[in-house]
């Protein structure tokens, strides 16, 4: 190699480094929650409890493609757009499982 196309490859390394960081620490991480969100949207079914980007809890009442019917209250259906959902609620425990406070 000769001494200008080692010069050239040098100037290009903080460019080419900077690349790699980008595609590490923003483009992977936001490549891995948009296809855990795909999975989410794809797992949803019939007397799932939501939660949509709104805030609005409910229970999925029914299917039609990218439509969903969430009843919200007794008596009160609505159509959300299925990418509208934001998370599926988790029944939470009662208790913790590790409640040591009782021995303070």
């Amino acid at each position: 190699m000769t001494e200008d196309t080692m010069a050239a490859m040098v100037s290009w390394m903080p460019i080419l480094f900077m690349v790699a960081i980008f595609y590490f620490l923003l483009y992977k991480p936001q490549q891995r929650a948009r296809k855990e969100r795909e999975t989410m949207l794809n797992r949803l079914h019939i007397g799932m409890r939501v939660v949509t980007v709104g805030g609005l809890y409910g229970v999925i009442d029914d299917i039609n493609g990218e439509i969903l019917n969430l009843k919200v209250a007794e008596n009160v259906v609505i159509e959300v757009s299925r990418n509208a959902i934001s998370a599926i609620d988790q029944p939470k425990d009662t208790k913790p499982a590790d409640d040591d406070d009782d021995d303070l």
